[in-house]
């Protein structure tokens, strides 16, 4: 497992009972999270909160506020700054298992000796959009929710990084790499983080198991000639590791023998504990 341990703002404090207590640059929420499902006993830091989300068993939830937040706050790692706010639906606009992954895709880019093309699929508000501009790529960001994508352009300008090239665009993700490939644009990266189900700006259905061999095989016709990564993060339940792992086997692996396959959870360190909380996986083809 890849765990994302170097956080300065970030922490959770503790998980169990399908929850998660965790610090957001001194503001303290209570969230669900469907794999710490492992018995704790709750004590009073439970409750010393700024807002919980309590789950309903219709679906969806709501955030209870203990205390009155700003509309939204900024947390920090490394370089870069993000623009975080409890949304409606549990999350806050930032993954932070993630890390790991920027860290790495970081090191990529300035490992070349070249200017990076990075295309960003379902790329929300922009975290690695953020961290392959900030190691020096261009980068095309791409996501069917135009208020994630303006969430990506203020990121961009907390990590002051709107001198770089980066475009954003609204749009179905898989529509988007077909009229690349008929537009004759390469990427010498390309990452995505597909969700479960989704619909794009004109009601497109995204649904992952049935969709995600069709978008890969679209992408590997606007890799570049040389190209140096092709990253998936998954959140699907389900879809486990050892899945992807055979379906960019079947893919990226048979168009390039030459690169490696690697796969894994990702997940983030429970303070005062051994325990790592898994929070999803991916699944990368590097050239060698």
């Amino acid at each position: 497992m890849k765990v994302s341990n170097d956080w300065e703002e970030y922490k959770i404090v503790d998980a169990g009972n399908k929850e998660k207590l965790e610090v957001w640059n001194d503001i303290i929420l209570r969230r669900p999270d469907p794999q710490a499902i492992w018995p704790i006993k709750e004590d009073a830091k439970w409750n010393n909160i700024d807002a919980f989300y309590h789950r309903s068993n219709k679906g969806g939830g709501y955030w209870d506020f203990k205390n009155k937040l700003p509309e939204y706050w900024t947390i920090k790692y490394k370089k870069l700054t993000f623009k975080v706010s409890p949304t409606n639906f549990k999350h806050t606009g930032l993954f932070p298992e993630q890390a790991a992954n920027w860290d790495y895709m970081i090191e990529q880019i300035k490992k070349q000796n070249r200017k990076l093309n990075v295309l960003n699929l379902f790329a929300y508000t922009g975290a690695a959009t953020m961290a392959c501009s900030l190691a020096g790529a261009d980068v095309v960001h791409v996501d069917a929710s135009k208020g994630m994508v303006q969430w990506a352009k203020e990121n961009m300008t907390l990590s002051h990084l709107e001198n770089n090239k980066i475009r954003f665009i609204v749009d179905d993700c898989l529509k988007f790499v077909q009229r690349e490939k008929r537009r004759g644009n390469k990427y010498d990266i390309i990452i995505m983080d597909p969700p479960s189900f989704g619909r794009g700006p004109s009601g497109e259905v995204w649904k992952f198991e049935d969709k995600i061999i069709e978008l890969i095989n679209s992408c590997m016709d606007i890799l570049s000639e040389e190209p140096v990564l092709f990253q998936i993060n998954s959140y699907t339940t389900g879809f486990s590791k050892t899945v992807l792992e055979n379906v960019l086997k079947m893919t990226l692996l048979k168009k390039y023998p030459n690169g490696n396959i690697e796969c894994d959870e990702i997940g983030l360190p429970i303070e005062n504990s051994e325990l790592v909380l898994p929070c999803g996986i991916y699944g990368r083809w590097e050239n060698k």
